[in-house]
Order: structure tokens, then C-alpha cells, then sequence
């Protein structure tokens, strides 16, 4: 007898999971689903956003939202990202927290931290190697603190 917790992976999920490991930039729903067609011609967007949805439910697969916009992440591990302010790349980032930052629940201000998201910002090697000198205006990413020399390149957004 079948365990009836047994999570049931069908093979468009199986397939959908495979493209996910294939890649570190966080595809969103439409770029995966590019991706499946080239195994599963007569799939649907729907089926694949459904997947993509269960998936996450189950934990199987993390969500990311940037900029509205929905992006998947296989890795379920403890990381950071890194977004690419010119083509909107994701990449994880394994790096050791910035000081400062509660490792454990403590007070901050009076607060119970319960958790915390570190996102870096900046320019991918693709976009420096194809654009050259990358000139970004602070002004239109207000979310996150630039390094005082111009904003250019090295961006650093903490968000707790």
C-alpha cells in the first residue's frame, strides 16, 4: 500500500524540476515554461505556473518576488542573492552574514526578530562584459543603498 503522504511527482513536475536545477538565475514561470516545451511541446503555462505553485507549497522549491514579479529557485538552502540592476538576473550568493545581523532571535529596537532578508545589488559579468561601463541612477533603485562613489556598480540593499 501506497503511502498516502508520499508526494506524487508526475512527469511534466519531474521535468519542471530538472530545468529549475539547471540554472541559478531564478527563472519566473514563463521562462521555465519556455524551457519545458522543448521536452513537453503540448504543455500549457497554466500547468507549469500550477507545478511551480505546488512545488513551493511542498517545499520542494523556493519563491522569490522582484519586482512584482514571481521567480523560482531550486536551491532550498540558506543563501543569499545577488540581482543584476540592468537585466534583472538573479544569482545566489554564498556569502557569511554582514556584522550586524542577528544570527539568532534577539532584540532589535524592542523588536522579536522572527527573520531577515539580505539581497545585494549590482551589474552581472554578462552585462559588464556585453554594456561596458554601466552607468545606474541611484534615483530609480530607492530601495537600495549605494556605495557612496556614484552608485555604479557596487550596491548594497539590507532589508530586515
Amino acid at each position: 500500500m501506497a503511502d498516502k503522504h508520499q508526494k506524487r511527482i508526475t512527469r511534466q513536475r519531474h521535468i519542471i524540476l530538472d530545468e529549475l536545477r539547471k540554472t541559478t538565475t531564478h527563472p519566473t514561470a514563463d521562462e521555465v515554461y519556455e524551457r519545458v516545451r522543448k521536452a513537453i511541446p503540448r504543455i500549457s503555462l497554466g500547468t507549469v505556473y500550477r507545478n511551480l505553485q505546488t512545488l513551493a507549497a511542498e517545499g520542494e522549491i523556493g519563491e522569490l518576488i522582484d519586482c512584482g514579479r514571481m521567480r523560482f529557485d531550486w536551491d532550498t538552502s540558506e543563501h543569499n542573492h545577488i540581482r543584476c540592476l540592468a537585466c534583472g538576473r538573479i544569482d545566489d550568493l554564498k556569502v557569511k552574514l554582514p556584522a550586524g545581523i542577528p544570527d539568532q532571535k534577539s532584540g532589535l529596537d524592542g523588536y522579536e526578530v522572527l527573520g531577515y532578508k539580505v539581497e545585494f545589488a549590482g551589474i552581472c559579468p554578462s552585462c559588464a562584459r556585453e554594456c561596458g561601463k554601466i552607468s545606474i541612477d541611484s534615483r530609480d533603485f530607492p530601495e537600495y543603498r549605494f556605495y557612496s562613489d556614484q552608485g555604479k556598480s557596487s550596491i548594497e540593499n539590507l532589508k530586515m
